[in-house]
């Protein structure tokens, strides 16, 4: 595997506890991790550079001090109603995991589903949404989109992780949340700490020393690449206290997920409904891409294939997949339901 684990350091790769290169303790007390980091966010800039025509100078300068962009009422009324009748009706391919005490559906939105769903693509083919998903990806590739709701306090347990303020890998990546529910203090807000996506030389140093403790890490993420942090990491960061994104339906978030963030704390029974979209390729490309529809239906294909191959792996150990498929009528019950 030697080989394999070498030619991991330059693609997306993060684990350090799944590739002993990557976290090798004297290889990155020589800089590895910290190289990765300096050249992902340099390529990322240039991409950036690259792609700035896309959207306005306004959110071209908010994106790049904060790390994320609020758009309220982004679609017209008419539009919204008819996108939020329909995925309140989806009938596609639900997949479901549990995280803590957490649950999570998703349906893909691949051509099959949006056969059921057409006034998704009103949302999907918006101009300004598919722009400002290209310009923070820093990609011309569509991201995946999914209908995603999560419901809260599903079942009594350990608590969810992505509650906890985390970096998800070591490069600038996007997420966006597109809200069909109003989101409250009580929702399980997006929370993001401003301004923490851009590499700083104290996020730099910090970076460096988890690097290098990473045989150590043991929170279950952090030794896989994504970084957990607390206040106390973001005042020697010199970082703001977390922004919980308290919204109306109809809001677009998009953000770096390289920042630090997390899912809000939230009541029990709360949930949310949004259109969910997720971008991340290889950090050490130069080149944004072409964006050829054909791509998206590739890797549409490539997630199902994922899915079944993951659902055949666990099957034989006779449990669940991490993402399990589920009748569709139980994404829209209510968390006490379930």
């Amino acid at each position: 595997m030697t080989p394999i684990w070498c030619l991991q350091i330059f693609g997306m790769s993060k684990s350090f506890k799944a590739n002993p290169v990557l976290g090798s303790h004297t290889l990155n007390r020589m800089g590895l991790h910290a190289a990765r980091l300096v050249l992902a966010h340099a390529v990322t800039r240039l991409r950036l550079l690259t792609l700035s025509p896309l959207v306005s100078k306004q959110d071209r300068e908010t994106f790049k001090r904060d790390g994320f962009i609020i758009v309220e009422n982004f679609l017209d009324p008419d539009v919204f109603q008819e996108i939020d009748a329909q995925v309140r009706n989806a009938r596609g391919e639900v997949r479901e995991c549990i995280q803590g005490d957490t649950l999570t559906h998703r349906i893909l939105l691949d051509e099959e589903s949006l056969a059921m769903m057409p006034a998704a693509r009103k949302l999907i083919e918006n101009k300004r949404y598919e722009r400002l998903l290209k310009y923070c990806g820093s990609r011309l590739k569509r991201p995946l989109y999914y209908v995603q709701s999560i419901k809260n306090g599903y079942r009594q347990g350990r608590s969810d992780p992505q509650k906890v303020l985390h970096s998800d890998t070591f490069h600038p990546t996007m997420k966006a949340w597109f809200f069909l529910d109003d989101v409250g203090p009580d929702n399980g807000p997006f929370t993001y700490v401003p301004g923490s996506h851009r590499l700083t030389m104290a996020r730099l140093k910090w970076e460096y020393r988890r690097s290098i403790a990473s045989q150590t890490l043991n929170d279950g993420y952090s030794e896989k690449g994504s970084m957990r942090a607390d206040l106390a990491d973001l005042h020697e960061l010199g970082l703001p206290h977390p922004k919980p994104c308290t919204v109306r339906k109809n809001t677009l978030v998009v953000a770096d997920t390289h920042g630090f963030h997390c899912r809000g704390q939230a009541a029990e029974g709360s949930s949310r409904l949004e259109i969910w979209a997720y971008s991340r390729t290889n950090p050490f490309n130069p080149l944004p891409g072409l964006g050829l529809p054909i791509f998206s239906r590739i890797e549409h294909k490539l997630a199902k294939m994922y899915w079944a191959f993951e659902d055949r792996k666990a099957a034989r150990r006779n449990v669940l997949s991490s993402w399990h498929p589920v009748p569709a009528e139980k994404m829209h019950k209510p968390a006490v339901d379930q």
